[in-house]
């Protein structure tokens, strides 16, 4: 009895050693500094729990519990460290891009692109970035590292671009030819082609793990769900709003929702991505349009473009909590975060003009006279190991 009594004590003390030396030796231990940089950051997942089967190819998930852990302030990756910080904004009634220096709140260069630009999104390697000419159907090349524009892509109804999180395919969304095109991520060339029967494919964001994404459907107030690896429409439902439209949609740090903003409806919607369940409206206000995360992965800033102001979304709260007005009013549309989190960029597309205003207070910065109709704008560059299109989304 006493010899069955220490061999239990044996096993169970080895057992403990064993399991003490496996989170000693975790590869997740390497990334424990990710969340730091910004104080009161979310805490970043034991190593023991981070265990995601992502998409195959797509880089390992840095924290189950912070899909953003990897944007930290300044946390730049070594593909875009020296790069310049600049803005550069699609003007889609000029057909040009302007250059804003952001040390200095001035435009120092005009290029000109092709017909209609509507977003300049990062590649997904960070390397190139690329103007959506939606009707010359052409992508431009721009070097961030120079800031100069490459020879044009031929690409059809370019609305808008992003990346699968393996970095295999670009994705057009073409939302006039009422297709998705999976294309090469380098080259563009066609891979296939997803028909789909809504109207006006317009903007996405993909789930923790990669492996489907959410698309929203402007002109017929709906929304998409697609299987990322097999590149097909896998769900579809229509927003509960007699005259829906939606616009941005972007996921929630611990990957457990979807937000989907809806200028006509005033408000963002909320649903389950995994069950792609009857979403809810949160209202917001006017022209509800564009959704940004802050760096340290805890608030979410809103451009309502109706009524000129920003409202703040507080992802621990589940609630609003703050609403800043543009001095003068204003149409506050598409964009981005600084790179070290103090600066929130958005175009006014109304107003032919860029609002730079301090995440901090809500304080204008900075009303930048840009070309007519500016649209998709990219702060360039931002903390991420590798982008998944748009105006720029960093994982």
């Amino acid at each position: 009895m006493h010899r069955n009594r220490n061999l239990i004590q044996r096993a169970l003390i080895a057992g403990a050693v064993l399991t003490a030396l496996a989170g000693c030796g975790s590869a997740a231990g390497d990334h424990a500094d990710e969340a730091l940089g910004t104080k009161g950051a979310v805490k970043p997942a034991q190593p023991q729990q981070n265990m995601v089967k992502g998409l195959p190819g797509m880089p390992p998930v840095l924290d189950p519990t912070d899909v953003y852990a990897a944007d930290r302030p300044g946390k730049l990756s070594p593909a875009v460290k020296d790069f310049p910080s600049r803005v550069y904004v699609p003007n889609t009634n000029s057909n040009t891009v302007s250059v804003i220096d952001p040390a200095t709140y001035e435009v120092i260069e005009t290029i000109p692109v092709g017909a209609q630009p509507q977003h300049v999104v990062p590649s997904w390697d960070m390397k190139t970035l690329w103007v959506n000419n939606d009707k010359g159907n052409t992508l431009t090349p721009i070097d961030p590292k120079t800031g100069k524009a490459g020879k044009t892509v031929d690409v059809h109804d370019p609305y808008n671009l992003y990346f699968t999180p393996n970095g295999k395919y670009a994705i057009v969304m073409a939302s006039l030819d009422r297709e998705l095109v999976f294309r090469d991520a380098h080259t563009m060339k066609r891979v296939k082609s997803e028909p789909v029967s809504c109207y006006g494919v317009n903007h996405a964001d993909f789930s923790l793990d990669g492996r489907y994404f959410i698309v929203s459907c402007e002109f017929s107030g709906e929304l998409l769900k697609v299987d990322t690896e097999k590149m097909k429409v896998v769900a579809q439902q229509k927003l509960p709003y007699d005259g829906a439209m939606p616009q941005d949609v972007k996921i929630s740090p611990d990957g457990k929702r979807f937000y989907v903003a809806d200028m006509m409806a005033d408000g963002m919607w909320v649903l389950d991505g995994d069950t792609f369940s009857k979403p809810t409206l949160l209202p917001t206000g006017k022209g509800c349009h564009g959704l940004y995360v802050s760096r340290d992965s805890r608030e979410m800033y809103i451009s309502n473009r109706g009524e000129g102001t920003i409202s703040i979304f507080d992802f621990t709260r589940n609630r609003l909590t703050k609403k800043w007005h543009l001095p003068g009013g204003g149409s506050p549309d598409m964009g981005g975060v600084s790179a070290d989190g103090k600066v929130l960029w958005l175009s006014g597309r109304y107003n032919s003009e860029v609002y730079a205003i301090d995440t901090r207070t809500g304080t204008q910065l900075a009303r930048i006279p840009v070309g007519s109709g500016p649209h998709g704008l990219a702060v360039y560059p931002q903390p991420g190991r590798y982008s998944l299109g748009h105006t720029g989304i960093f994982r």
